[in-house]
């Protein structure tokens, strides 16, 4: 798959006391910890949020024989709590694809991180689970936009054209569901929307048997992405960059992150960014570099406080106002590739 790859630990760890799942509420983590969960059953605590919620390991606090799996958030973002859990005596098992800085060794610490940008969280699940839940693995990859790498994966299922597209809607369904300023801007809390899907071994079973909440998602998606119709780029760099803005509205928050996507395969040589205004005057801002030179996202959203994400897709949380005139020209001037 490419890129760094890093393993450590041996992946065994004490006798259990408490099960922690700490995911990232998007389709990516989501998906991850459905393969996980339909493979090894735990009756565990489950920490997650919004997608942008990614420091989520602040809100754990674990000891001595106690199993911590944490999915698709920034190692390198979590990096304080890590120590913390592993100092206290806990085991965490460490699964993602976003950028993670030095990574810690310790007995206790099992990694399985690349960030690679044609590789998510679920994928790298997919693999540690020797394809044992490939459908799913197909879904979290379509839901991070990772569509050549979903189609690659879901070859040895020989699926028919429809049948992949289902799987295809589910992952974007999903993926939508996570984008939000706070949970009340979701149609299911990300933990709920886990509980659903995670009932069944297969995404079909899922979209066969609780067709309500499926359907719920499908139509929100639908009405919410039909507002984006209209909206013209505020401000653009001939054909290789466009900047669009939101309105400070639940739809609008809903939609920053699929819009996006949607952007870069109508675009696949332009890369976007995506402001939506906040209620308290910052931008939550959603970039992706152009799907032909998937690269420097993160770099770029590192230049700015709450900026982070992957080479691929990133994002700032809470841009000051004061600083959209910068962000803009240094979006519109950054090279590519």
């Amino acid at each position: 798959m490419g890129g760094r790859y890093a393993f450590s630990g041996n992946g065994q760890g004490a006798l259990n006391v408490a099960d922690i799942d700490v995911f990232n509420g998007d389709a990516d983590g989501i998906c991850a910890l459905t393969q996980l969960r339909l493979a090894e059953p735990r009756t565990t605590r489950l920490v997650t949020g919004i997608k942008r919620d990614i420091e989520l390991l602040t809100r754990v606090e674990a000891g001595v024989g106690d199993r911590v799996t944490v999915l698709d958030i920034s190692l390198d973002s979590n990096r304080a709590g890590v120590e913390r859990l592993l100092g206290s005596g806990a085991e965490i098992f460490y699964v993602d694809h976003h950028y993670a800085g030095e990574i810690p060794q310790h007995a206790r610490l099992t990694t399985l991180i690349n960030e690679a940008p044609e590789v998510c969280t679920s994928l790298l699940v997919n693999g540690w689970l020797k394809n044992r839940y490939r459908e799913w693995a197909v879904v979290g990859a379509f839901g991070d936009n990772l569509a050549q790498s979903a189609r690659a994966l879901a070859k040895p299922l020989d699926l028919d054209a429809a049948r992949l597209d289902q799987l295809e809607q589910l992952g974007t369904c999903l993926n939508y569901n996570g984008y939000g300023e706070s949970l009340a801007d979701l149609h299911f809390p990300p933990d709920e929307l886990f509980q659903l899907v995670s009932r069944h071994a297969s995404p079909f079973g899922f979209m066969a048997e609780d067709r309500e909440h499926f359907q719920r998602l499908a139509t929100g998606y639908t009405e919410d992405m039909a507002r984006t119709a209209a909206l013209r780029p505020e401000a653009a760099s001939s054909a290789t960059a466009a900047l669009f803005m939101l309105p400070d509205e639940a739809w609008a928050r809903r939609v920053s992150g699929v819009f996006s996507n949607d952007l870069v395969h109508q675009h696949p040589q332009r890369a976007h960014a995506v402001l939506t205004a906040k209620a308290n005057g910052t931008y939550l801002i959603s970039v992706r570099a152009p799907l032909d030179r998937r690269k420097g996202a993160d770099a770029l959203c590192r230049q700015f406080p709450t900026g982070g994400g992957r080479a691929a897709a990133a994002g700032i949380n809470a841009l000051p106002a004061d600083q959209l005139d910068k962000f803009t020209s240094t979006f519109l001037a950054h090279v590519w590739g």
